[in-house]
């Protein structure tokens, strides 16, 4: 069985600098990659650069969530979305995370709904649609999504726990028909909760009629489930470009690394 093809979620904050990214894991062996917009409206902040009596040199980023957001009218969306487009070689994964699951859409819900449209309008390879979108409105972008021949991420982030792996599993197989794989992405609060999503993998591979999933989480054992995604019949793993110290401790873990541990394990 071939492994998991390997996303790399882009977190630049301009269009030129995500265009760059993608370019770099494409380099580094992404199969596909995660244009997350709602990153867009953020603006970076100057690093903080330390020196220690011995002259060595640390540079620390302010937490995201300390970053300045742009008002929605500041970017233009199909501008963007076609400058992305026309930049991004690799098949995109295309997300407006919101506030809700741990992103930072500054506007509305109908303003986001309206960008994830014009992303299927650009022909875009796959949408990322939350189950907590209204279900009206997402039935209609599930129907633009399916006349486009776009493929779907039904998508569920909790940004504060992880439930039982029983309860994901019943997620996963419950939420299966609402997209061509399902996503679950939890925060951890221990390794007690990173093995609920290694737990719930084991039990959806033996399971025939279980639907492609791809199950991760957020903070210090969370890159547990990705690492061993070969063994745990995961369609997609999502990485990173970033390789900053302990990038483990967030759950993490970056394109080349992953491929280096599949290969180490020989998965």
């Amino acid at each position: 069985m071939p492994n998991p093809k390997i996303c790399v979620s882009l977190e630049e904050t301009t269009v030129k600098a995500m265009v760059d990214e993608a370019a770099r894991a494409g380099i580094h062996g992404a199969d596909m990659v995660e244009v997350r917009f709602d990153r867009l409206y953020l603006t970076k902040p100057q690093a903080t650069v330390v020196e220690d009596d011995e002259g060595n040199r640390t540079s620390t980023m302010p937490p995201v969530t300390d970053w300045a957001v742009a008002d929605v009218s500041e970017l233009n969306v199909e501008d963007s979305i076609a400058a992305l487009k026309e930049g991004i070689s690799l098949p995109v994964v295309f997300a407006v995370r919101p506030v809700r699951e741990g992103g930072h859409f500054p506007g509305n819900e109908e303003q986001r709904v309206a960008a994830l449209h014009s992303a299927v309008q650009s022909n875009v390879a796959w949408i990322d649609l939350e189950l907590s979108i209204d279900d009206k409105e997402r039935a209609a972008l599930v129907d633009a999504a399916k006349s486009a021949n776009c493929q779907i991420i039904a998508s569920q982030h909790d940004v504060e726990s992880t439930p039982s792996a029983e309860e994901i599993v019943n997620m996963v197989t419950q939420n299966g028909e609402h997209g061509d794989v399902f996503k679950y992405c939890s925060t951890v609060n221990d390794h007690q909760d990173a093995l609920q999503l290694v737990d719930a993998a084991n039990t959806l591979t033996s399971q025939d009629s279980a639907p492609p999933y791809s199950l991760m989480a957020l903070g210090n054992g969370g890159d547990w489930a990705r690492i061993h995604a070969p063994t745990l019949g995961q369609e997609m793993v999502y990485a990173t470009m970033r390789d900053e110290f302990r990038l483990s401790d967030k759950g993490l873990v970056n394109v080349r690394d992953l491929q280096d541990a599949w290969r180490l394990l020989e998965y």
